[in-house]
């Protein structure tokens, strides 16, 4: 199967519930109908910042990657930043993970970004072995302050 790689749209909201209700499920994590509608919201309106790829195959979407861009003091232009990466488990190993991936390359790329760099949690071996086949392992520890 070969995978369109494209923009999220407006005619892709059932597709992208699907997939965003799995991310949600894998990382064990409920957020509010209202806090999904403000995600979606976020990734149709090009001036909040908030991107959004899918995966899509025979018209139908099976994986989603969100990203931004975030300053930085050490270079003129913004990296990209993957915040999200998920697609359906019952496609898993076909490589629309690692195309995603590759194609925010092209976006990084034309924004001028020195990098594309993304988080995970340490224990996800399956998304370790794609990361590891098409990035470096950070040396970087990341340290999280909640706000109450």
């Amino acid at each position: 199967m070969t995978a369109v790689i494209r923009s999220v749209n407006a005619g892709d909201r059932a597709g992208w519930d699907a997939l965003w209700a799995g991310y949600l499920e894998f990382y064990q994590t409920q957020l509010s109908e209202a806090q999904t509608e403000l995600t979606w919201q976020r990734l149709l309106d090009d001036m909040h910042g908030l991107n959004g790829l899918v995966a899509e195959v025979d018209g139908r979407l099976v994986g989603l990657a969100h990203f931004s861009f975030t300053h930085s003091t050490w270079a003129e232009n913004q990296d990209l930043y993957l915040e999200d990466l998920f697609v359906d488990p019952s496609v898993r190993g076909q490589g629309f993970g690692k195309a995603l991936i590759l194609s925010l390359d092209e976006i990084a790329r034309e924004e001028g970004s020195r990098k594309v760099w993304w988080e995970t949690q340490n224990h996800n071996a399956t998304a370790r072995k794609l990361y590891d086949s098409v990035a470096e392992l950070s040396e970087f520890v990341k340290y999280v302050r909640a706000i109450n």
